[in-house]
């Protein structure tokens, strides 16, 4: 370990898997960049969470931001705050990013996730946000309407991270809507060559998603076998993507316990790792070599498919069609809980804007 900072500085520089920081808080960029990360992300809790961990650095911008702009309102201030937190990353990463050659270094910002509905709305905010900076990458969820501003995003030249993504089938979409805008593109003789799109699976959540389905519908199953269904749909999907020759590469994220980094090594992907677990991942003995391409065992497979209908669904490169993306038990519980961070995020910049004359 001498000749490497850290685990997974090693797993960056010895394997083709990458690493990304799950957060835009420039503290936790001075730690990951150092270590091996050549990315970063934000969502609408992601920047609620730096809010408050950093209020310190950007309570006195949030007041000019609101006195320069007169008539903004909560949102239009808000929206302005998350833009320069991702222009602040972007401006961490942008070495990375030469060093690079423009193919990593990138900070993902995220469309309204209100907007999860609307294909032209997000397709149109994701081309603002590209205009930032160099190096932004945007994230727009894996609903019917999100696939379709994705293809369109892509068209226009915008590198996209599918969000809001538990399954393969989701993920295929993505995959599929991703080539035909690279063709669109390509067929009017405009460059592709620098474009780097992701596609996430947040692995955790959807174990989360089972465990909640079995408690609900009083399933028994050995318990590790859920910690699995996650990273079980991530190396699936990981191997469709090559079978298919996609220029989207894979991503995990949503981390709850060793085996979502530790079984997804190798394989041309990249994990979006919150700091907690960098700590964590750095502290552990893990072997660095290729987990990915190891299949997950078919008896964990077959048990998981047999007693949940929501994992043989997700297992299935096709087993939900699109229209049915966003009431897929993960996608609604995460559309959620995006959108209420989006609110208690406005809530915060309503108490700048309107101090509450009660307190």
């Amino acid at each position: 370990m001498a000749e490497y900072n850290s685990l997974l500085q090693k797993m960056a520089k010895t394997t083709d898997t990458d690493y990304w920081n799950d957060s835009c808080a420039i503290s936790e960029l001075k730690y990951a960049i150092p270590n091996g990360a050549v990315g970063a992300t934000t969502n609408p809790v992601i920047v609620l969470n730096v809010l408050k961990k950093e209020y310190d650095l950007w309570e006195d911008r949030i007041l000019e931001i609101i006195k320069d702009n007169p008539t903004f309102d909560e949102d239009e201030v808000s929206w302005q705050l998350i833009e320069e937190m991702a222009v602040k990353g972007a401006e961490l990463l942008k070495p990375v990013f030469e060093r690079e050659n423009g193919m990593k270094g990138r900070i993902s910002i995220q469309t309204n996730a209100k907007y999860y509905r609307d294909a032209d709305r997000m397709a149109e905010q994701a081309v603002k946000f590209d205009k930032l900076a160099p190096n932004i990458q945007v994230k727009m969820p894996a609903t019917a309407a999100g696939i379709e501003a994705m293809e369109e995003a892509t068209y226009r030249g915008v590198n996209i991270n599918a969000t809001v993504c538990f399954t393969v089938p989701q993920a295929v979409a993505v995959g599929e809507a991703v080539e035909r805008g690279l063709k669109r593109r390509e067929e009017e003789g405009k460059d592709t060559s620098k474009m780097s799109p992701v596609c996430t699976i947040m692995v955790g959540r959807l174990d989360d998603w089972l465990k909640i389905v079995a408690d609900k519908e009083n399933i028994s199953i050995d318990p590790a076998y859920l910690d699995l269904a996650g990273v079980a749909a991530m190396k699936r999907a990981v191997k469709f993507f090559r079978e298919k020759g996609f220029k989207t590469r894979m991503l995990a994220a949503a981390y709850r316990n060793q085996l979502h980094w530790s079984q997804l090594i190798g394989g041309n992907i990249i994990h979006t790792i919150p700091y907690k677990w960098q700590k964590r991942y750095n502290n552990s003995s893990v072997e660095i070599k290729n987990t990915t391409d190891e299949p997950v065992d078919p008896k964990i497979i077959k048990e998981l498919t047999d007693k949940f209908v929501d994992f043989k669904n997700a297992y299935d490169p096709y087993g939900i069609s699109p229209e049915d993306f966003e009431s897929y038990g993960a996608t609604a519980r995460t559309l959620r809980g995006f959108i209420d961070g989006y609110t208690q995020l406005v809530a915060i910049i309503r108490d700048l804007m309107i101090p509450n004359p009660d307190k």
